[in-house]
């Protein structure tokens, strides 16, 4: 069996997500379609093997986590770590992007879902998520390599940027053009 893997898969649809709002750290449940799409992660990685599991405070990585782990007793730890948490978009929390687009126009509402430095009011830059991604990704793998063990991470859209900027030696501008899909994962050897 091969050890020292990484699952990444981002959360499943939200309720937010669906309605098109700037969720951040807002807890949004998952949409009966969004548990589908946790379903359909949890059957791609079903032949793997997870020892630890990572997800964030968010009842939407932690729900599309235990879809996963449904097909992995020997997943014997499961770890909160809010650094890899979704982007705080500070006062846009739960506005709609239609709303902050008659508000702001298209070009502020790229600027402010693209840009890699600039953070809402009260929020965060997308700079400022991949420095404590980066600071959680090596701790990550200290431990992977310490402990040779497979971890599932159930993470967010834009905390997965980082992830994938640093495993795939992506450029910024390619990272801040990703899209990240809700039922699919991305597979790490380290």
């Amino acid at each position: 069996m091969a050890k020292n893997s990484i699952f990444l898969f981002r959360h499943a649809q939200s309720y937010f997500n669906r309605a098109k709002k700037f969720t951040g750290w807002k807890d949004s449940k998952l949409t009966p379609f969004g548990i589908k799409q946790a379903k359909k992660v949890a059957k791609l990685l079903k032949n793997k093997h997870i020892d630890v599991a990572y997800h964030t405070r968010l009842s939407r990585s932690k729900d599309t986590l235990k879809a996963v782990l449904k097909f992995h007793p020997e997943c014997k730890k499961k770890i909160k770590d809010d650094r890899m948490i979704e982007r705080s978009y500070g006062e846009l929390q739960g506005t709609t992007h239609a709303v902050f687009l008659r508000n702001h126009g298209e070009k502020k509402l790229h600027i402010i879902r693209r840009s890699y430095d600039v953070a809402p009011k009260n929020g965060e830059s997308i700079k400022m998520v991949e420095k404590r991604v980066n600071a959680f990704i090596k701790e990550l793998l200290k431990k992977i390599k310490k402990e040779n063990i497979n971890v599932a991470i159930s993470a967010h859209g834009n905390s997965m940027r980082p992830f994938r900027k640093y495993f795939e030696k992506l450029t910024l501008k390619q990272m801040m053009h990703l899209e990240n899909p809700w039922d699919d994962y991305f597979e790490y050897k380290v």
